[in-house]
């Protein structure tokens, strides 16, 4: 299964950034396999709007079945479900501690957006 996690830097060691569609980065991981790649997202830091809907049109060119995030807004949340990829929202430390929490169960996934839209 390949997920993408939200970071705040290019490695695994890297902690997890809070933000799904302003994240400076997703690792999309093979939770199989352990091989990663990082994504990034630098064309939405700074976007006056739609950060969240170019951010998961973007993780979904990886065919990603599933995102991991601190939090995500509305139009990220309908994007993402649209793609049919699971959201799973709360994460917290690094990218590593977090792929490692969603394997053994620990994060469960949401059924809908826990921020406003344009949440910095």
């Amino acid at each position: 299964m390949k997920v993408a996690i939200t970071s705040q830097g290019e490695k695994m060691d890297s902690m997890v950034d809070e933000r799904f569609g302003r994240a400076k980065w997703f690792i999309v991981v093979d939770t199989e396999t352990g091989e990663y790649q990082a994504v990034s997202n630098e064309q939405n830091l700074n976007a006056g709007q739609g950060a969240g809907i170019q951010a998961a049109e973007n993780v979904s060119r990886y065919d990603v079945e599933a995102v991991i995030t601190g939090h995500c807004g509305p139009k990220a949340f309908r994007t993402l479900k649209a793609a049919g990829i699971k959201i799973f929202i709360g994460a917290g430390g690094t990218a590593s501690e977090t792929l490692d929490k969603f394997k053994r169960g620990e994060l469960a996934e949401t059924a809908g957006a826990d921020v406003e839209g344009h949440w910095l």
